[in-house]
């Protein structure tokens, strides 16, 4: 443990330059008396680090020096492709390991592009999760994600909508974070086609000592298309024809979703006499589409299928009641 924090150490000396002993202890997560012993340590070692003293002093190496101890472990290296992403990467357990990554490719690069690659790092940020809405609680992301990499059999007891509770035993393929909720894509261990299943929804997981061959072929980020792909087109039941006052376009694509507007103006023909053009978007229900539709007040009038429009109708008219 105190090897890798030596290295730690060195790494963000030659990375940082000069660094107070706070600085240090703050990146370490240590007590500064102990970034006064490994200090000390790395001095014994031959390292060339050096004081300067006074209230703008600190550590720093000797101008010219640079270790070659950089090389990447499995952990470090599997784990980039989480380096922009520190919330997901905290929730599989991987924070300090991805830390590590970093900071040793910091130091491989040369000064100029170590330069470039840290102004990139602090001018850009991803941040997954959507508007108004966090992360899921995911307590067993850990069981499932050990599961997923060491191609363990999993047991589990799931929530699934309606809040039935079932159990299973599943051969875990892969994980998918989409709009801050984790996904597994498992498939049955008796057998059957891979399904997917919401993490945040999983009651309890144990990881067995049973080990699954994946299919030959697959593919999770094919997988995930074609299930997205399914999923939507299971979501769309019905359609509405729907005339839509000029100018809210944008409005109609924050409500009903911007590829589905985008694709229903396409189609669309000519504005009528009035400006309003005429559009046919897909609704999961005519009650969904009742709720949707009325948060775009008069800009929309619903002409089918008669049954929306009736509610429609209704709406208004205990709108009209309730305000007078």
């Amino acid at each position: 443990m105190r090897a890798s924090r030596l290295l730690s150490l060195l790494l963000l000396l030659q990375t940082r330059g000069r660094m107070t002993a706070g600085e240090l202890a703050g990146e370490l997560e240590v007590s500064v008396r102990t970034v006064y012993r490994d200090v000390e340590a790395l001095s014994a070692a031959g390292v060339p680090v050096y004081a300067d003293r006074g209230p703008a002093g600190g550590y720093q190496l000797l101008d010219g020096f640079r270790t070659r101890l950089n090389g990447l472990t499995a952990a470090e290296a599997s784990s980039l492709f989480l380096a922009a992403l520190p919330g997901p990467a905290a929730e599989l357990g991987l924070s300090e390991v991805v830390a590590n990554a970093e900071l040793k490719l910091l130091a491989a690069l040369p000064p100029e592009r170590r330069s470039h690659a840290t102004r990139l790092r602090e001018r850009f940020l991803l941040d997954v999760p959507g508007w108004y809405r966090g992360s899921d609680d995911v307590p067993f992301l850990g069981e499932v994600s050990e599961a997923v990499w060491e191609r363990r059999v999993l047991g589990m007891t799931y929530r699934r909508w309606g809040r039935q509770v079932v159990e299973r035993v599943l051969h875990p393929y892969g994980l998918v974070l989409k709009g801050g909720s984790w996904y597994m894509v498992a498939a049955p261990a008796e057998g059957g086609n891979p399904r997917t299943y919401r993490v945040a929804r999983i009651l309890s997981a144990e990881t067995r000592e049973d080990v699954f061959e994946r299919p030959e072929g697959f593919e999770l980020a094919a997988f995930w298309q074609a299930y997205a792909k399914e999923f939507r087109e299971r979501m769309y039941t019905a359609q509405a024809e729907i005339r839509i006052a000029p100018g809210t376009e944008g409005l109609l694509a924050y409500t009903l979703g911007e590829d589905v507007v985008t694709a229903a103006l396409a189609e669309a023909g000519e504005p009528g006499p009035e400006g309003r053009r005429t559009l046919v978007v897909p609704i999961e229900s005519i009650t969904h589409a009742r709720w949707l539709l009325l948060r775009m007040g008069a800009s929309v009038e619903v002409v089918g299928p008669p049954e929306l429009r009736e509610l429609m109708a209704e709406a208004v008219a205990e709108l009209a009641k309730l305000y007078g």
